[in-house]
């Protein structure tokens, strides 16, 4: 690792940043240099070095647990937390082996399971004003011999900062092909990250080729509200990369203010979507099936009764899981694609 990677040194640091917490003293010891031979690789503008690969990983959200089994470095995962449905069938086995908590973990939490890498699919993890459990920002963790990586679609401008400052133009597939290349290579999987890629990348290819031509109806990603409103996934949210590659249009692409925006019952009624895609959460063993109360929630809405999708029963159940930026990509281009064009692409 680039810094203290040893458990020892580790230990070390924790145990000088808790004699300072007690004793008011400075912050901890500056992180070492990484040595001449480190893998070294940017994400989200900051600068993540590795001397050798990360032994002890810790994996927070579904998109971050679901690439580590993916490049093969289960058996380095430390801990796992909040995951929002069922993991993938293909991972289910190495995820049944993990320490898995329903909850992120505190800072404490965290550093109790000595990481030398924190993996997260959310920036929420790392930020100072964020609406999820924080763990800190990833320069106070690096401080402490901690590496720290955060999916590249969901990159905010600087560190700490949450989805508030995501980058648009990172909100896309090859950002994930990226992400897989870089960690790949910090975590010496690279053959493993390749044959991801490639897999990814054939299935979505042919997805396109089977929507190419075929009119492209709108979508809405929504979520019924305690409130009467509803939530809906803007156009930097991941979930409306995936409905394009699927051979459809977000019906709300054009609110870019953030990846979840909360609207009247109204402004859906206008919109008029084809086809509405629940967006249901957060469980580890949530499934498709647990979706559909979701569906008969926005059926029953007497308002929306005129909406095209409600109209001609094309309200379906999806999960959060499957709108987030991760190497699941692929199953949800497939799975949507088979929503709106079920007469070219069988599910």
């Amino acid at each position: 690792m680039a810094v203290a990677s040893s458990c020892s040194q580790f230990c070390a640091a924790i145990a000088l940043a808790c004699v300072c917490a007690l004793a008011g003293c400075g912050p901890p010891a500056p992180e070492q240099s990484a040595g001449e031979d480190a893998i070294t690789r940017t994400n989200c503008g900051t600068e993540v070095a590795v001397d050798s690969p990360p032994e002890r990983v810790y994996a927070a959200y579904q998109p971050a647990i679901e690439i580590a089994h993916a490049l093969g470095i289960s058996d380095r995962l430390v801990g796992t937390a909040f995951l929002d449905a069922e993991v993938l069938p293909e991972y289910a086995d190495a995820q049944a082996e993990t320490d898995y908590v329903p909850s992120l973990p505190s800072r404490e939490g965290l550093l109790q399971t000595e990481p030398d890498f924190v993996l997260s699919g959310f920036n929420g993890f790392f930020a100072e004003d964020s609406a999820d459990r924080s763990v800190g920002t990833r320069a106070s963790l690096r401080d402490l011999g901690v590496q720290s990586w955060i999916l590249s679609p969901l990159c905010p401008s600087e560190d700490g900062l949450t989805d508030r400052a995501i980058d648009p133009a990172s909100v896309k597939v090859d950002s994930v092909y990226q992400d897989l290349r870089d960690l790949g290579a910090l975590f010496g999987a690279e053959d493993d990250a390749e044959r991801v890629i490639r897999d990814m990348r054939e299935r979505i290819a042919a997805v396109e080729d089977k929507v190419d031509g075929a009119e492209r109806p709108s979508v809405a990603i929504v979520s019924p509200g305690d409130d009467g409103g509803y939530r809906v996934a803007g156009g930097v949210d991941f979930g409306t990369r995936i409905i394009e590659h699927a051979g459809g249009t977000n019906a709300f692409a054009d609110l870019t203010e953030e990846r979840n925006l909360d609207i009247g019952v109204e402004e859906l009624i206008e919109r008029d979507p084809d086809v509405i895609l629940t967006s249901s959460c957060c469980d580890a063993g949530m499934t498709e099936e647990d979706a559909r109360s979701d569906v008969r929630e926005i059926e029953s809405d007497p308002a929306l009764a005129g909406v095209t999708a409600v109209a001609e029963g094309d309200v379906h159940p999806f999960l959060f899981a499957n709108r987030s930026a991760g190497v699941r990509a692929a199953h949800s281009i497939e799975l949507v694609a088979s929503r709106i064009h079920p007469d070219l692409v069988e599910r």
